[in-house]
């Protein structure tokens, strides 16, 4: 789907921030379009999300990839920390039913199947787990209350599981 965002002009570089911002920050769909230009600070990658589930607040990341993307997009914009940072090509405020076509003309354009906007969120669930994120970061970087929640993101396949056997096997790691 990224393959699909190759120009330089605002549509494609705005859904490459988005698909690769959706990805990296594990902000759900509604929190994603909440932001606004001041929510994020491009030089550490913090993300400020102030509307989360049930009122909560809470501070996520952009890596440095995201935070390129984010930036390229950002130069075809002229606007305020207090608006909008997803923004339609006439300047709104981007919608979740338009944030959902994005990501369907983009899936049709690759030729892949469509992925649900939450398939976001749960790819970088996974994604940060294999990569070594502790659970109790997961829970904060994600905004759950509680541990049994990130449970449904963590489908782990065998593949991961012989990976973590492979790292913390008692006799493989005998002195």
């Amino acid at each position: 789907m990224l393959a699909t965002c190759a120009g330089r002009g605002f549509l494609d570089t705005r859904d490459k921030a988005i698909l690769l911002g959706l990805l990296d920050s594990g902000c759900r769909a509604n929190e994603f379009l909440s932001l606004n230009l001041g929510d994020v600070d491009l030089g550490v990658g913090t993300v400020m999300v102030r509307k989360g589930k049930g009122g909560k607040s809470r501070v996520t990341f952009l890596g440095a990839k995201a935070r390129k993307a984010l930036l390229a997009y950002l130069r075809h914009r002229q606007a305020g920390s207090g608006e909008p940072l997803w923004v339609t090509d006439e300047g709104g405020r981007l919608t979740y039913a338009g944030l959902r076509q994005i990501v369907r003309r983009r899936a049709l354009k690759a030729g892949v199947p469509e992925s649900s906007l939450h398939s976001f969120r749960r790819a970088f669930a996974i994604g940060a787990l294999r990569s070594g994120v502790d659970l109790v970061s997961l829970q904060r970087l994600l905004g759950h209350a509680d541990l049994s929640v990130i449970r449904r993101y963590l489908q782990q396949t065998e593949e991961d599981l012989r990976v973590a056997h492979q790292k913390g096997s008692p006799v493989d790691n005998l002195l």
